[in-house]
């Protein structure tokens, strides 16, 4: 590859992020002065309809004149708006959906890099945008990049000591496409032979980093170690689409590497764009140092197609969409309802968001920001199907940053391009009326009633109570993903040589290292998390130390577990009462039971990172939650993780559970163990309102509170046998409490028969085992 005569200062590169969060915020600001006020948005639609559109109406005049809007497109723009806010896509919506998931995004890196690997993960598309509504059902996409890989533009670029890469591009590769030679690691010269089975050798001689190669590797190397879906219904096959290779449902994973050199392709695109109204100036020059990924996808009519990787400007793309005013998202959600409604209809899904969202650019860039307003909706959306007609007619969709790239091969044939024109000039034709036929969201209907508010249907979510539902359903993904980390974490440390003490220690040190050393206020955030929950661990382990020693936990011990109580509605204080619980401490210990049970009320969600329920992400879920409240009148986030002790917690934890910590009678039995498992089945995990109870029996019989022992025994028995209103991940760690509560009782039948139900809900890696034997052992004498 010729040297870039373009050739940039990118020493600088690591201020990106920097970058990346001021445009971030440029963009918040530009919706909010967009958008109208929230108690405007409360207003009867239909009156405020007749406001809104009498304050546009000589606006909408002069535009009619000019550019022969339809008189009626300035009502149907504004009855549009309103039925996206209510189907999830209003402002508030958007901008939790991108605090989230670049959220997740900077917890996932800090992981990665708490475990020793030297990769960056990025959100990208539809859920990380904002730019989705629930019934939609955007898929998660996600990329990991890796920097175990040098990627070369000349051989300047070659490192020591690292697997290199250099691009090649000649006159027959397709534009965006390139070629990986294989360098020495120890010397800049080519690889001449294949010590790989990702190599493959060109008719030239030339040995390449195959990408079809690549993508096996992943798949087999993530088959070893996958999550089982159900052991009956056997491991998830790998779902692959394009460059990505996923086995998780509804999520589009690419293993991709960073490209961080000055390509020319996306110079010449700034080039192109300088002087226009959009993209803007900052985002321009943000462009300038923004690292591109290839990505292991060919183009479908090359030779070469198999080694082939595609460059993908995914973070420029991102920058772009992040500078979208809300009419300018809600534009391409309509895009995307037609695309699946209508479009679905005459090619299937041969158009796809990424060919909406290129439209959007193109007649972004090439219309005045004057016109993207409320009251245009429809208007802009019709330009938005006149650009596409013209791609169309040409036969051709441009890439819109990377020149000479048809996003119409591979995907829809000349056949399919014909059929669609013809819709879409019917379309255009009669002035849109077709979006009355949108099913998803109950468009259709919104836009047709005269008035949305009897739109409503029998268990649909909208509007404010819809968003504050997602809003609670992005905050319960988030913490399962959090504690999904944590369980990684916690587990590369246990298996580690050293102590785990000293591993902590580390932990928390580079967590402080992510902290101090991040310009991104989510990485800041993401960092303080994952530091409060292992200083809560260190604090716990200290103290099972001291009791393993026969010492009393004192006032100081004490104090520093209060500062980590906060980590949600009862995880914490449950395992601070199991710690008092076992220093005898048992008026301290009823003090903190009492005070989870009054916070543990009726609209509290169980939520685990470990083991899925049927309707764990279901909306109407979380609406329960919210009936009868205000969401900002939870006094704290109304989730509760499963209790979780370690083993270096021992000492802090009721007997009968170290039990689950050793819940295998065979070594066959730990290697049944999935990926997952083998993450936490060397810990006891709980759920919180049986732990709740069980700790309660505990307590009062340590008391000699015999009438409150035996109402906290009748309770977990209760909750743990009415089946249809189970919200328990791990019912048969429940079901071996409840028998423990028996076994006290001194009644071994009532134990044998709910040890003997936990065994049915789990035969194989159980406790219950080891349960059963002991009440034998006790019948028999």
């Amino acid at each position: 590859m010729a040297r870039n005569p373009h050739q940039l200062d990118i020493s600088r590169l690591h201020e990106f992020e920097e970058v990346q969060v001021a445009f971030s915020k440029m963009w918040n600001l530009s919706v909010v002065m967009e958008a109208a006020p929230r108690e405007s948005r409360m207003q009867s639609k239909e009156s405020d309809i007749g406001v809104r559109r009498a304050s546009n109406k000589k606006h909408h005049q002069n535009l009619q004149s000019i550019m022969q809007i339809p008189e009626h497109f300035a009502e149907l723009s504004i009855r549009m708006f309103d039925a996206l806010d209510d189907s999830g896509a209003g402002k508030e919506t958007v901008l939790e959906r991108r605090r989230t998931y670049l959220r997740r995004e900077q917890m996932r890196k800090i992981h990665h890099q708490l475990r020793g690997n030297n990769l960056e993960c990025f959100h990208f598309g539809s859920q990380s945008e904002g730019t989705t509504t629930p019934s939609l059902q955007s898929d998660i996409d996600f990329l990991y990049s890796n920097h175990i890989i040098n990627i070369m533009t000349i051989w300047e670029d070659w490192k020591a000591g690292m697997d290199n890469l250099l691009m090649l591009h000649d006159n027959i590769t397709p534009p965006q496409q390139y070629l990986l030679q294989v360098i020495h690691t120890d010397t800049p010269e080519p690889v001449t032979s294949l010590t790989d089975d990702k190599f493959v050798r060109k008719d030239s001689g030339q040995i390449l980093f195959s990408a079809e190669r690549w993508k096996q590797h992943v798949d087999e190397r993530w088959k070893q170690h996958v999550e089982y879906e159900n052991r009956a219904k056997g491991p998830w096959e790998a779902t692959k689409n394009g460059p990505s290779v996923s086995f998780s449902p509804n999520w589009d994973i690419v293993h991709a590497w960073h490209v961080r050199k000055p390509l020319p392709e996306i110079q010449h695109w700034i080039d192109r764009c300088r002087g226009k109204q959009w993209p803007p100036v900052q985002l321009l020059e943000a462009a300038r140092i923004a690292p591109c990924f290839l990505v292991p996808a060919g183009h479908p009519d090359s030779t070469y197609k198999r080694e082939e990787w595609r460059l993908s400007p995914n973070l420029i793309e991102r920058m772009l969409m992040f500078s979208f005013n809300m009419t300018q998202i809600k534009c391409y959600i309509v895009l995307k309802l037609i695309k699946k409604s209508l479009f679905a209809n005459i090619v299937g899904d041969a158009i796809t968001s990424f060919h909406c969202k290129t439209i959007m650019f193109f007649t972004i860039e090439r219309t005045h920001p004057c016109l993207w307003c409320e009251h245009n909706l429809m208007f802009v959306l019709l330009l938005c199907l006149h650009v596409l007609k013209r791609w169309l007619r040409l036969g051709r969709l441009p890439h819109y940053i990377i020149e000479g790239v048809n996003l119409f091969d591979g995907k829809l044939s000349k056949l399919l391009q014909k059929r669609l024109l013809v819709y879409i000039d019917s379309l255009l034709r009669n002035n849109l009326q077709d979006v009355f036929c949108i099913g998803i969201d109950n468009i259709s209907c919104r836009l047709q009633a005269c008035s949305m508010r009897h739109t409503v249907q029998a268990g649909e979510l909208r509007g404010v109570l819809l968003h504050n539902s997602i809003r609670l359903l992005l905050k319960c993904e988030y913490l399962e993903q959090l504690n999904k980390a944590l369980t990684s974490i916690k587990h590369k440390q246990i298996s580690s040589q050293t102590t785990f003490d000293h591993n902590l220690k580390c932990v928390i040190r580079n967590c402080f290292e992510c902290f101090e050393n991040s310009t991104n206020t989510m990485s800041k955030t993401a960092a303080l998390e994952l530091i409060k929950h292992f200083h809560a661990l260190q604090i716990s382990i200290q103290s099972s130390y001291y009791l393993r020693l026969h010492n009393v936990l004192d006032s100081e011990n004490i104090r520093l577990v209060r500062y980590s109580l906060n980590s949600d509605v009862a995880s914490s204080r449950l395992k601070f009462a199991s710690m008092l619980y076992c220093s005898g401490h048992l008026q301290a210990a009823v003090r903190v039971l009492e005070d989870v049970e009054r916070r543990y009320h009726s609209k509290v969600k169980a939520l685990c990172a470990l083991r899925r329920l049927e309707g764990d992400g279901d909306l109407n879920v979380f609406a329960n939650m919210l009936a009868g409240n205000k969401e900002e009148g939870f006094s704290e986030l109304p989730f509760v993780s499963c209790v979780r002790f370690i083993r270096q917690e021992s000492y802090c934890t009721p007997a009968i559970l170290l039990f689950e910590m050793n819940r295998n009678n065979t070594e066959e039995e730990v290697a049944q163990r999935d990926y997952t498992e083998k993450h936490w089945m060397g810990s006891a995990e709980v759920d919180a309102l049986p732990f709740l109870h069980y700790l309660q029996y505990l307590t009062y019989d340590g008391l000699g509170e015999r009438d409150k022992q035996l109402h906290a025994l009748g309770v977990l028995e209760a909750y743990i046998n009415i089946r249809n209103q189970l919200n328990i991940y791990h019912q048969e760690t429940a079901l071996n409490l409840l028998g423990h509560c028996y076994e006290m009782e001194g009644d071994y039948a009532g134990a044998l028969h709910y040890y003997e139900l936990s065994l049915r809900c789990r035969r194989t890696n159980n406790a219950a085992n080891w349960h059963v034997l002991r009440i034998i052992r006790l019948i028999s004498g």
